[in-house]
């Protein structure tokens, strides 16, 4: 039988992909859009004064942002270790999409993708120049030099999308990654898939099952409690197929981004180990918002994962600050095995 081998919690954002000097490429973003923190919805500046008693000065010199992109690169490389060790099969990676396929045309909640391959490839000239500065820094992360074809995991897929129809989960499914065209920015595989693809597995993957959730976007976000269920389910099929197989589940994406909220996250963390479901699906829709949301999926790999024998730890946290208003990408690395 198929057996759960190995748990990942990580996130994947620009800020792992970037020098200390390039974070600060998306200042103007955070200075010119909304931000969620603590279920309300705040202007920069009227977080730079809600928060002024934090003293980010301190946190955002060339100096603190060089030791705690040093502390981000040392818990990539240790997941990549422990991914070798461990040596897993096949792979299932709970991640979400940012109009990188799902359009606003057809939203589906949860989206299973059963085709025996999927891509990736660089962009052209054109897409790469819609790109937000500070985003085209990061490409090398995602996308490979030339054109790939992934392995995927259609047994295990088809097998979930069954479990799902006989459970009442009505998942969508995907057989093939749509090639939108021009002038869309996008090709390929979500970032929340290609990243654990290139960093962790470090380009050599095995089968991958790519679950796609929509964390971001009005007015179908699943609920935590109704992630974590779609996890157990996952996690429930996997048990029950009748492979020889060491499987790994990986959670992709948050923590908390673009306000960093650090009594959130080690709550989160703190759940995590201490298996706390009741935490996790509690977790109200006003504090999953913006990159915050991608905490889904870790609450979705949590629901795959709190069965199973597995034990492990907090690699790192590292909050990675980049304005006074306490805005930027807060990095988490998280194992089982």
């Amino acid at each position: 039988m198929a057996k759960i081998t190995l748990g990942m919690w990580t996130t994947h954002g620009p800020i792992l992909n970037t020098t200390p000097e390039q974070w600060m490429l998306r200042v103007p973003f955070d200075q010119k859009v909304k931000h969620w923190f603590r279920n309300r919805e705040y202007s920069y500046e009227e977080l730079v004064e809600l928060r002024k008693h934090e003293n980010f000065a301190e946190r955002i010199t060339l100096e603190e942002r060089t030791r705690r992109h040093a502390l981000c690169q040392d818990g990539v490389a240790r997941l990549a270790q422990l991914w070798n060790e461990n040596k897993p099969d096949v792979a299932v990676i709970m991640g979400n999409d940012q109009r990188e396929l799902v359009l606003d045309s057809l939203q589906p909640m949860f989206t299973v993708y059963y085709g025996d391959t999927f891509w990736q490839e660089p962009l052209d000239h054109e897409r790469e120049a819609k790109l937000s500065v500070g985003i085209k820094e990061t490409e090398w992360a995602y996308r490979p030099a030339e054109r790939v074809e992934w392995p995927g995991l259609p047994e295990l897929a088809q097998r979930v999308i069954a479990k799902g129809v006989e459970e009442g989960f009505d998942f969508a499914t995907s057989k093939s990654w749509p090639q939108i065209p021009s002038p869309h920015s996008h090709v390929g595989t979500p970032h929340a898939f290609s990243w654990i693809i290139r960093r962790v597995m470090q380009d050599n993957p095995v089968p991958v099952l790519p679950i796609i959730t929509n964390t971001f976007f009005p007015p179908n976000q699943p609920s935590a409690k109704r992630c974590f269920q779609m996890g157990e389910l996952v996690g429930k099929v996997i048990r029950e197929w009748d492979k020889d197989v060491k499987v790994a589940v990986f959670g992709s994406g948050g923590l908390t981004h673009f306000t960093i909220d650090e009594s959130f996250d080690n709550a989160v963390l703190k759940a995590l180990a201490a298996r706390d479901k009741d935490f996790l699906c509690s977790i109200p829709q006003t504090s999953l918002m913006q990159g915050t949301s991608e905490v889904r999926n870790w609450v979705a790999a949590a629901g795959a994962l709190f069965d199973t024998p597995l034990k492990g730890e907090t690699i790192d946290y590292v909050a990675c600050y980049r304005t006074l208003a306490g805005t930027g990408t807060a990095q988490g690395f998280v194992y089982w095995k």
